[in-house]
């Protein structure tokens, strides 16, 4: 038996070899996960102090947010097709490279432009590190283990989403603000050392040959993604002329790429693979689901403080059981897939998203804290239960030269759900509040807010429960 360098490994059996292998292999693709999910959410918690540190506006510091958000959505499917061309070892490395270096840069930041710019090249790593760790794992895990594998990258990603704002707080409020991108350097030292040492090389028998790179397909897509995303974010969920420009850009560039993917040798995503149903099917429901989770983070700090009166801390308390069940829930998740089936188990968590939404949807105004974390636990449990199977549904069946794009796509319906969710559904949020700020409302109308947006979310989780029913073969049906 031989190691990921070719050198033997004496008294070792296959199978043991192979497990022990893929447990380090996935501690590096873990803290990857880790990672780039922490970038997402640590510096918000930063924002007022670095308003005042560079005595900007609260509209320009949002640019350090929406800068990574941009960066992470846009190239994700371009990425995870350069692995597939390239080599997904050697480039999830050199992502996990620009990631800590970024980080760096943004610790160094001396003026909002130059954070702003290192945050854009750190979404660029995370980009890669998100695409192409759920691609490896088809390369790093037993197939046997492979639902596993995927409950234990969703629960790291609910960990560093949930850890970035208490951690962020603890390092700002001991260390200033620069320690919060400084913090990155010891973990992502830690990653690549890691990942360099087991992750499983990159193999290209003698004679072969990569297929080529769409770079006009790749440009393409990412102005539209651009154009979708900043229609999505900008304007604080008020959709004016600008918003309308630049979906109408996004609709033309998206009418571009196809009309280029259709004439290419080699197209960044083959339309062909758009045809499968299951595919297809498993995108749209992400779309769907992270819709929804996003309609939580929108809704819960409001209805917490101005619905039921709770100060901070124990908003914040509250706020916590969602990550909390999500981290606890991704290991015995893939667990369950790995024993029952992906199909199956994918539509008992979507039909527990669909349960938790509609019980939100009908709470009495004013019902207590437990009235809403009770159901909140049960959405958040199903959505774990439904990422772990639709991820391995998804990747366990994908070609090894396909790996890459797919996840990137994967990646980048989750990304597009949340721009969505965190825009139409504040929108639905906020009229449904009866109110242009939702701050100054009385608690009656912010829980008809939270009603109507989870009577929303409920309708969309319930749509994804019937794409999962009728894509399903029907013999497997059971």
């Amino acid at each position: 038996m031989r190691d990921v360098r070719g050198r033997r490994v004496p008294g070792c059996g296959a199978g043991h070899y192979v497990w022990w292998m893929s447990i380090w292999a996935l501690a590096g693709l873990s803290l990857s996960m880790l990672l780039s999910s922490l970038g997402t959410s640590v510096a918000n918690v930063a924002l007022p102090t670095l308003a005042q540190a560079f005595a900007a506006s609260f509209q320009g510091v949002q640019w350090v947010v929406l800068a990574y958000l941009l960066a992470v959505t846009v190239p994700i499917v371009g990425v995870g097709r350069l692995g597939d061309v390239l080599g997904r070892r050697r480039l999830l490395l050199s992502g996990i490279v620009v990631f800590t270096a970024a980080s760096a840069l943004c610790g160094m930041a001396s003026s909002l432009w130059m954070l702003t710019a290192a945050r854009a090249l750190q979404g660029l790593g995370a980009a890669i590190m998100m695409a192409l760790t759920v691609a490896f794992v088809g390369d790093a895990v037993p197939a046997a283990r492979t639902g596993t594998a995927m409950g234990l990258l969703g629960t790291m990603s609910a960990v560093g989403t949930a850890l970035g704002p208490s951690l962020g707080g603890v390092l700002l409020s001991g260390f200033g603000w620069r320690a919060i991108f400084f913090a990155n350097l010891p973990l992502g030292g830690l990653t690549f050392l890691l990942a360099h040492r087991h992750l499983p090389a990159d193999a290209q028998a003698p004679g072969t040959h990569r297929a080529g790179f769409d770079t006009v397909g790749t440009l393409l897509l990412a102005l539209t993604l651009a154009a979708y995303a900043l229609a999505m974010t900008m304007g604080r969920g008020h959709f004016g002329a600008l918003n309308v420009a630049l979906l109408l850009v996004a609709v033309a560039g998206g009418g571009l790429f196809v009309l280029v993917e259709q004439r290419s040798a080699s197209p960044l995503i083959r339309l062909s693979l758009l045809r499968d149903p299951v595919l297809t099917a498993s995108l749209a429901m992400s779309v769907l689901v992270s819709t929804v989770m996003m309609a939580t983070l929108v809704v819960g700090p409001f209805y917490l403080s101005r619905g039921l009166g709770l100060d901070l801390a124990l908003v914040g308390l509250a706020l916590s059981a969602g990550p909390v069940v999500s981290a606890l829930t991704g290991v015995p998740a893939g667990l369950v897939v790995d024993r029952l089936g992906a199909q199956r188990i994918t539509r008992v968590g979507l039909g527990a998203m669909v349960a938790g939404a509609a019980v939100l949807a009908v709470t009495p105004a004013r019902s207590g804290v437990a009235a809403y974390v009770g159901p909140i636990v049960v959405l958040t449990a199903g959505y774990a239960l439904f990422q772990a199977a639709n991820n391995t549904a998804i990747m366990k069946h994908a070609g090894p030269e396909q790996r890459g794009v797919i996840s990137g796509m994967l990646g980048l319906s989750r990304n597009l759900g949340l721009i969505t969710g965190a825009s139409v559904m504040g929108a639905l949020f906020a009229f449904a509040s009866a109110a242009s700020d939702v701050t100054a409302s009385r608690p009656e109308a912010v829980a008809t807010g939270m009603r109507v947006t989870f009577a929303a979310a409920a309708v969309l989780s319930a749509a994804a429960l019937g794409l999962a029913i009728s894509s399903t073969p029907s013999a497997d049906r059971s």
